[in-house]
């Protein structure tokens, strides 16, 4: 968080795939090469696999990136997706980590890797509009040109900034004391232990 609070706002990748996917060294080198070259600051959550003590990285890309980025196994991500400096948040799309962002006004490049996670992009993508989904290859690769343009994309269009904002007061309201959540978690309890709300 000290290290957030020294970049400018709206200037943050933030990359996290959630606590069970654990992606092949092809596919890390591929996320390097495509931070390196953004030349945009990176908050990038790598786990250890069992047995190393190593991130397992790039030789050289924590030493070479260190003005720009920041490399953790670990992160609280709900305050980092709120962070003013985060600028987008490249995800597995699993379903806690999207409400986190659109409850935090996050924009998104959607990554899915299975289960629900591909209706999850296309919610992102095309439905709520908050984000761009990634183009894999057969085997779900990434290639480096794919995500510099999905980084270019997410940056330069405002639009995806102002539609996150717009479901982040829209989730706050829901939440909110009278809001459509409340009232709908009161009806299911009434109907439950049959009394009717006043």
């Amino acid at each position: 968080m000290e290290w957030l609070n020294q970049q400018p706002p709206y200037s943050v990748i933030y990359v996290s795939f959630g606590s069970i996917i654990v992606l092949i060294s092809k596919q890390l080198e591929s996320i390097a090469r495509a931070l390196r070259n953004s030349e945009k600051h990176f908050l990038w959550v790598v786990k250890r696999r069992d047995g190393e003590e190593a991130l397992p990285l790039p030789e050289g890309f924590v030493e070479e990136t260190k003005e720009k980025g920041m490399v953790v196994p670990w992160c609280p991500q709900t305050k980092v997706l709120s962070h003013p400096s985060v600028a987008c948040f490249l995800t597995h799309c699993g379903w806690n980590s999207m409400l986190e962002a659109i409850t935090a006004g996050t924009p998104m490049i959607a990554w899915p890797q299975w289960t629900d996670q591909p209706t999850n992009a296309k919610l992102i993508s095309d439905v709520f509009r908050l984000g761009i989904r990634l183009a894999q290859e057969s085997d779900g690769f990434v290639a480096t040109e794919e995500m510099e343009r999905a980084f270019e994309r997410i940056f330069s269009a405002g639009d995806f900034k102002r539609k996150a904002s717009e479901l982040k007061r829209a989730a706050r309201e829901a939440v909110a004391q009278g809001g459509s959540s409340e009232q709908n978690i009161q009806c299911f309890v009434d109907e439950i232990i049959g009394t009717k709300s006043t």
